[in-house]
Formats: C-alpha cells, sequence, structure tokens
C-alpha cells in the first residue's frame, strides 16, 4: 500500500452465527477509501471479543504493508478496543462514532412508547445541513429528554464530538461517513451464505470462505461522491 494514500478507514467487528473453535473469536475488517475514491479491503483478521490488543495489532500491520500516512477520519461502532489502539498508531486520525450504532444504543434505553419520536429527533442531528444546525438539534434532544431519559442522553452526550466529527469533512462525502454503512451492508449478504454452514468451522475455513465472498462484493463498492475535486480539498487543507 506504500504507494497509495488511504483518506478514510471504515472499521468493525463481525461475528457469525456459526459454531467457532473459539467463540470469543470474531473477524475485525477494514475498508479503506483511496484519494480518488475507491474503496478497498485493506484487513480481514482474527479477533478476539474486539480488543485493543487485537485492532493495535491489525492497524500496526496496515502500517507495515504501507499505510504509514495518518488516514483523515476513522468510523466505526463504540468498540472501545479500536478507539484505544487507533491513536497508538495513526496518532492524527479523527474517529467519527457511527450513527446506526449509536441510534441503536440510545434507542434502547428509553421506553418503546418513546422509541420512534426519539429515533427522528436523532435523525434530525445527523442529517441537519450544517454542523450548527446540528448542534443545534443535538442541544434539542438532550433538553427534551434528560429530565425523565438521563441515561440515553449520557450514551448520546459522551461521543458528542465524534458522533459530529464528519462536518469537517467535503460535504459529498457525508453520506458515506456517518455510519459503517460499507462494511455492514457488504457482511449482511455475507452472513446469509455463512448462516448455511453446519457445525463447528475453524477460523482458517471462515477466514477464507469470508474474504472470497468479501473481494466479490468489492467490485460493486459505491465510490465516493465528489471525487476527485472534494478529496484534493480535503487533502490541502
Amino acid at each position: 500500500m506504500s504507494n497509495r494514500r488511504y483518506v478514510y478507514l471504515w472499521v468493525d467487528g463481525i461475528h457469525f452465527g456459526v459454531r467457532l473453535e473459539d467463540a470469543a473469536q470474531c473477524i475485525l475488517v477494514v475498508i479503506g477509501a483511496t484519494a480518488d475514491g475507491k474503496k478497498e479491503l485493506l484487513a480481514l483478521a482474527d479477533g478476539y471479543r474486539e480488543s485493543e490488543p487485537s485492532w493495535r495489532e491489525v492497524l500496526l500491520d496496515l502500517k507495515a504493508r504501507g499505510l504509514t500516512l495518518d488516514p483523515h477520519l476513522a468510523i466505526g461502532d463504540g468498540a472501545l478496543g479500536f478507539w484505544k489502539a487507533l491513536p497508538q498508531v495513526y496518532g492524527t486520525t479523527r474517529g467519527q462514532r457511527c450513527w446506526v450504532h449509536k441510534t441503536a444504543n440510545v434507542l434502547n434505553k428509553l421506553p418503546k412508547s418513546q422509541q420512534p419520536k426519539a429515533k427522528a429527533a436523532l435523525h434530525e442531528i445527523w442529517m441537519a445541513a450544517t454542523r450548527q444546525e446540528a448542534e443545534n438539534a443535538f442541544d434539542h434532544f438532550v433538553e427534551v429528554y434528560r429530565p425523565k431519559y438521563l441515561k440515553a442522553v449520557a450514551c448520546l452526550e459522551k461521543d458528542r464530538d465524534a458522533l459530529l466529527a464528519f462536518y469537517a469533512f467535503p460535504a459529498e462525502h457525508w453520506i458515506h461517513l456517518r455510519t459503517t454503512n460499507p462494511i455492514e451492508s457488504t457482511f449482511a449478504t455475507v452472513r446469509l451464505r455463512t448462516a448455511k454452514t453446519r457445525g463447528c468451522v475453524s477460523r482458517r475455513s471462515i477466514l477464507a470462505m469470508v474474504f472470497m465472498l468479501v473481494k466479490s462484493a468489492e467490485r460493486h463498492w459505491r465510490k465516493l461522491n465528489g471525487v476527485p475535486r472534494s478529496v484534493f480539498t480535503l487533502l490541502h487543507t
């Protein structure tokens, strides 16, 4: 990867509905976007409970393979292992929390009767046209729900900066940066295929199967919007 520049990373730890040799194992996935907007699979590796050491090993391997320039932004869910490992390897890469994961986490802390209205209010935050409008919608959510649902508000507030980090990047890219959808959409299909597997599966077997399925899907991944102009702007700011 030494001759390529990756501006964004999407990361996730994937668990499958098959019996592995070690139930604590998962597959750590990294997808990168190049400076010309193409998304590529960068890493597919064994992980242990999405732990900090597992993620650090994956990131160090990326650096050893040539990804020496810090990406601008990494997008992932709230798994603490990755966010602890990231600054140890790519010190200037900013973090963006996935809004789909965060929305689910917040709604789980609300009664079902409140969830539809709260979901719409959260949507107003991350779909706002400007950072200031998002901040205002964020403040409104906090004001409305804090008196009765402190745990839900605390879950949202603790990642405020990381949830709104995407606003610092070209608007054409926001649709790509707010969630881990590049990984989630791919692995929804992969899970359907692996769900047909019976019996206990070795780590080597599941990794090989998933790698082949993801590489096949990679050919159809959507490029970043607004490239190359928006990426040129990004690289020079």
